[in-house]
């Protein structure tokens, strides 16, 4: 182990702030930041605190493998954990990877939880307020559960019922529909948003982060279409934000993962239900009513037609599927 104050000790700090600073150049999101750090911290652990500079290929394999051989971790943890290695060396260090040998953790081919409209229905019905409006859309429009929180004012377009997703995966903005049930509900968020928006800047704050690639002018933080639809009850220190100071954030995601558990709780069910359940809903619901394969890929935003066929197979095992030959006796 290196001793205190040696070179690796002095250069680690410097090393992380450079993954900080070209992650906020490329306009990483604070989630994907602190994930990278996290890998690349651990990487250098595991080789007992040795710069990534003096380390290549045989060392990136070995710890890849350890984390699919020893540590048991998914696929698409390994993967992140090679996403975040990868940008290390390509994006901060500028050193071009060799092929990699390593051994790759096994990726499951499993079915998603698919609840049935009366199942949707029940757990609705358990959950109330603001939860339950945001869950609505996760059922309603497909969005993730990030999409869903991250949601701005300018978002919302009732004219033409539709709502824009916007930086979803892959940085592909895309367009869903707006549900008519919820119109209503929605105007009153947004009357209540827009207040609350008043309110802060009366306080003297009211900025906000702006999104990647929004022209902004010298006002356009405080402006209210770029407000979080589903504000944070709080004010908080945003480290992204231009401005300084503090600013109102939008709704952690626990607080609607905590609501749709005690719902599918409340409603004694056995299956594995979470918010990207509701998402999984929407598009066998959509393939159910008659809705061409294409059309759900788009709302989806998936790149690849192959992620939105699963949907197809769970179609075909469920109630208007394959009839067994038990039941014709």
């Amino acid at each position: 182990m290196p001793a205190e104050n040696s070179p690796t000790d002095r250069r680690a700090p410097k090393l992380l702030d450079q993954i900080r600073e070209r992650c906020r150049v490329l306009n990483f999101s604070p989630r994907t930041e602190g994930a990278y750090l996290e890998w690349i911290t651990r990487y250098i652990l595991f080789h007992n605190k040795k710069h990534p500079e003096t380390m290549g290929g045989p060392e990136i394999g070995e710890f890849l493998t350890y984390l699919a051989n020893e540590r048991k971790l998914s696929a698409s943890t390994q993967n992140q954990a090679y996403s975040a290695l990868f940008f290390l060396y390509q994006d901060v260090l500028h050193v071009e990877l060799p092929q990699l040998d390593y051994l790759r953790a096994k990726q499951p081919q499993r079915l998603p939880v698919v609840l049935s409209v009366e199942e949707m229905r029940t757990v609705l019905d358990r959950m109330t307020g603001r939860e339950r409006l945001m869950a609505e859309l996760l059922y309603g429009t497909g969005m993730r559960l990030l999409e869903v929180c991250r949601l701005r004012v300018n978002d919302v377009d009732f004219t033409c019922s539709q709502i824009l997703v916007r930086d979803a995966r892959g940085e592909r903005d895309r367009i869903v529909p707006l549900p008519k049930v919820m119109d209503a509900r929605l105007r009153i968020v947004l009357t209540e948003r827009k207040i609350l928006h008043v309110k802060d800047l009366a306080d003297g704050f009211g900025c906000v982060e702006l999104p990647y690639g929004v022209a902004a002018t010298p006002d356009a933080v405080r402006e209210p279409g770029w407000q979080y639809l589903f504000a944070s009850s709080r004010l908080s220190a945003d480290p992204h934000s231009e401005t300084g100071g503090k600013t109102r954030h939008h709704i952690h995601e626990n607080n609607l993962q905590k609501a749709v558990k005690k719902a599918v709780d409340a409603a004694g069910m056995t299956k594995q239900v979470s918010c990207h359940t509701f998402r999984h809903c929407f598009a066998t619901h959509l393939l159910e009513a008659g809705y061409d394969i294409r059309t759900v890929q788009q709302l989806l935003g998936h790149e690849d037609i192959s992620t939105t066929m699963l949907y197809m197979q769970v179609i075909a095992r469920g109630e208007g599927g394959v009839q067994s030959p038990l039941d014709r006796l």
